[in-house]
């Protein structure tokens, strides 16, 4: 009875011992699934944020490159070099518009990338500005020399005038001119007289003036004899003179030497018979210039 009262007592406790193992391996199997799904979930999480995180920062991104797209369509300039130059920077943004970043990594470092196109972009505003200031300086220089080009133009014309007026002044001074005209009707005795029928030459005598700025040297003097009728008297057809482009007939001329002293010359004119009563004109010229008439008056007896 001592021998099996012994053996119960230890056969009892290595059953007992067998649920405690189970439970304990429960136990430990079920924290560490606990742990499992905490790290699951905190990992999840973890993408969650990080997901929207990258979606952030892709739409910051883009958000970013449309305002600097914007910003380069707005600025203007004529330089060349500095269009093509931008031009270049704007593809750069499409091409960063059309990347499709998978990771926050990649996305930060086009963010640094819109950084460093941020700066140059403010780098040709600068130079924009510089340019727009230098071609307003150029602008109002440019009106302020054209400005200039027309006082200039203007006092040119003006001296021009002046320079015009001076030659028609010199040129009217220069022109010699005749004094002390008398005309006289002659009969073959060298009488004077006014009777138609006893006249035999016609005689003009006058006195060119003294002119120190005249071109001295030979001087042809041309006379016209004006009938009352406005004919005027000449011995031949082919007696013709041109006074400023117009050509005029002359009844007789001399040639005289001037050297830019007073000069006393008379021309005569034979009686050609077509002499008629009445009050005639005489009329002087010498280059180009009418340089003194007068009048005298034939009767019939």
């Amino acid at each position: 009875m001592t021998e099996t009262g012994n053996v119960s007592p230890g056969f009892d406790r290595k059953k007992s011992g067998t649920p405690i193992g189970l439970i304990a391996v429960a136990i430990i199997m079920a924290a560490a699934l606990v742990f499992l799904v905490v790290m699951y979930f905190d990992q999840k999480n973890k993408m969650t944020a990080m997901e929207t995180e990258l979606t952030h920062e892709k739409d910051s991104l883009a958000n970013e490159l449309r305002i600097m797209m914007h910003n380069f369509d707005t600025l203007k300039t004529d330089n060349d070099s500095l269009k093509a130059r931008m031009d270049r920077e704007k593809q750069r943004i499409v091409q960063l518009l059309a990347v499709n970043a998978s990771n926050i990594q990649l996305i930060r470092k086009y963010r640094t990338e819109i950084s460093t196109m941020r700066e140059i972009m403010k780098s040709y505003i600068v130079q924009i500005d510089s340019l727009n200031t230098r071609n307003k300086v150029l602008v109002a220089e440019n009106v302020q020399i054209r400005q200039q080009y027309k006082k200039v133009q203007d006092t040119n014309v003006e001296l021009e005038k002046v320079k015009d007026e001076l030659s028609t002044k010199v040129e009217i001074a220069s022109v010699i001119q005749a004094k002390d005209i008398a005309a006289a009707a002659l009969n073959k005795k060298r009488k004077e007289t006014t009777r138609i029928n006893l006249l035999d030459k016609l005689r003009i005598c006058f006195t060119l003036r003294e002119n120190p700025i005249a071109k001295a040297g030979q001087k042809e003097v041309f006379m016209r004899v004006i009938r009352p009728d406005s004919l005027v008297i000449t011995s031949s057809s082919e007696n013709v003179f041109t006074c400023n482009g117009k050509s005029l007939i002359f009844s007789a001329s001399r040639i005289a030497d001037y050297m830019n002293q007073d000069i006393e010359m008379c021309i005569y004119l034979d009686n050609t018979g077509d002499f008629i009563p009445g009050n005639y004109n005489v009329e002087l010229y010498l280059e180009n210039n009418m340089i003194g008439q007068t009048n005298f008056m034939l009767t019939k007896r």
